[in-house]
C-alpha cells in the first residue's frame, strides 16, 4: 500500500482585496513568507518590511512574446528590485521569498537562489534571463537540511500562486509500475489514430493522467496557433519531453497532464475531446463512460 502525502494548509492574504493585486502566501509551521506583486504596484510592495529582508526573488514576464523569468537574491531585496526596475524592462510581476522574522543570512539566500535556478533549468518550463548557474554556497549539514526543508514548502506554495515554472510533470519510468496491480498502478487507457499512425498509453495514478514514455504524438501543432494546448505542445518539445521520431514525436518520459483532453490535444496536435478519445484498455469503453461508472458506483479510480 502506498502512503498518502501529508496535507498542507496555505494562507493567502490579498493585501488590497483584489485577486490581481499584491498578495502574501504562508504555510502553517513554515518560517517562509512569499510576497507577490505586479510591477504596477512595485512602490507599495517595496515599502513593506519583508521586501527589505534577506532572501530570493523571481521576476516574471515576457520578451518578444515569449515567457521569461529571472531569479536573484539579496541582503535587502528592495535594493535589487529597484535596480531591476531601471535595467530590466520586460518583467511584469515579482515574487519575493523571505522569512517573516528575517532570519535568513547571505549564504541561505544564495543557496535558495542556486537551487531555484537548478530546478527551473531542470524542469525547462520557463526560459531564464540569468546568464549562468551559480554554485551552491558552502553550508554545514544542518543548514543544508534546513534549506532543503524550506524549499520543499516553497515548491508547494509557488504553484499555488500560479508560478508553475518549478512544477515537474515528468514521472518515473513505466517499468517502476511493473508487477503492481491495476488498483495500485491505475487503470490503463489507449489513444490511437490510424490516419496519423499514432498510438499512446496512459494511466490514471493518484489523480494524475499520466501518458507513458514511448507514446507517439504529432510532430507539430496543427490547430489554432493561440490555443493553450498548442503552447503546451511547444513547451514539451522545447523541454525535450517530446523528441523527434521519424515523422512523429515520441514521449521521452512519462508525463502527467491535468486532463485526458489536454493529453489528447498534445498527441493529436489539435483540440480534442479526450473524454471520448481515450478508451479503457481491453474494453474500448470511453474514458467519460468509465468515469461515470466510477462516480455512480462510488468507487475510487482504479477500483
Amino acid at each position: 500500500m502506498t502512503s498518502r502525502a501529508q496535507g498542507r494548509s496555505l494562507e493567502l492574504y490579498f493585501i488590497d482585496g483584489r485577486p490581481d493585486g499584491m498578495l502574501t502566501a504562508e504555510v502553517f509551521n513554515w518560517t517562509g513568507h512569499v510576497l507577490i506583486a505586479p510591477r504596477t504596484q512595485i512602490r507599495d510592495a517595496l515599502a513593506r518590511p519583508e521586501a527589505r529582508h534577506a532572501g530570493a526573488y523571481i521576476l516574471l514576464g515576457e520578451r518578444d512574446g515569449e515567457p521569461l523569468a529571472y531569479i536573484g537574491e539579496g541582503d535587502d531585496i528592495s535594493l535589487r528590485i529597484k535596480n531591476h526596475d531601471i535595467n530590466k524592462d520586460w518583467w511584469t510581476s515579482v515574487a519575493i521569498i523571505t522569512t517573516a522574522a528575517n532570519n535568513l543570512h547571505k549564504a541561505h539566500a544564495q543557496y535558495i537562489e542556486a537551487r531555484l535556478i537548478e530546478k527551473a533549468r531542470s524542469v525547462g518550463r520557463m526560459p531564464l534571463d540569468n546568464g549562468n548557474s551559480p554554485g551552491r554556497p558552502t553550508l554545514n549539514e544542518a543548514a543544508r537540511a534546513n534549506m532543503e526543508g524550506f524549499l520543499d514548502y516553497l515548491f508547494i506554495v509557488l504553484p499555488a500562486v500560479r508560478i508553475d515554472m518549478f512544477l515537474e510533470n515528468t514521472r518515473p519510468a513505466a517499468a517502476t509500475l511493473a508487477g503492481t496491480s491495476t488498483s495500485v498502478a491505475g487503470p490503463e487507457f489507449e489513444l490511437t489514430s490510424a490516419k496519423h499512425a499514432l498510438q499512446a498509453v496512459a494511466r490514471l495514478v493518484a489523480g494524475e493522467f499520466i501518458v507513458e514514455a514511448g507514446s507517439t504524438a504529432r510532430s507539430e501543432w496543427e490547430g489554432t496557433s493561440e490555443h493553450p494546448y498548442g503552447r503546451l505542445h511547444d513547451e514539451l518539445v522545447s523541454s525535450s519531453v517530446l523528441l523527434p521520431d521519424g515523422s512523429h514525436r515520441r514521449f521521452a518520459s512519462n508525463y502527467a497532464f491535468k486532463s485526458p483532453s489536454a493529453a489528447a490535444a498534445v498527441i493529436f496536435g489539435r483540440a480534442a475531446n479526450g473524454q471520448m478519445e481515450w478508451k479503457l484498455k481491453g474494453s474500448g469503453l470511453p474514458y467519460k463512460e468509465w468515469e461515470a461508472r466510477q462516480v455512480s458506483s462510488g468507487l475510487g479510480a482504479g477500483q
